[in-house]
């Protein structure tokens, strides 16, 4: 029973994980195709804010991605591997629960 509580609190946390990188690639989207600007500070500080948060994450999966030049590929890894251990822990609940 615990191992299933702790599965459900990994996967509460991995969704919003993700759910702020698919916000800061939208924000970062419309910042690149001048929707928003940088010069408004509401954008600016939740701009900043996600980038913080998520920083210490791609960084790593940056450093071993090749480089792409102005494609960022490090975000959909981090998506990609997040569900895989969302799926790893999933099994992991269920088998545990047999």
């Amino acid at each position: 029973m615990l191992f299933l509580t702790l599965y459900q609190i990994i996967d509460y946390l991995i969704s919003i994980i993700v759910f702020v990188v698919i916000v800061q690639f939208v924000l970062g989207l419309l910042i690149a195709f001048n929707v928003v600007n940088m010069h408004n500070q509401f954008v600016s500080a939740l701009y900043t804010a996600l980038n913080a948060i998520l920083e210490p994450m791609l960084r790593p999966i940056r450093k071993i991605m090749p480089n792409t030049g102005a494609i960022d590929f490090s975000p959909m890894v981090l998506i990609i591997a997040l569900k895989i251990l969302q799926i790893i822990f999933g099994n992991l609940a269920a088998a545990a629960a047999y």
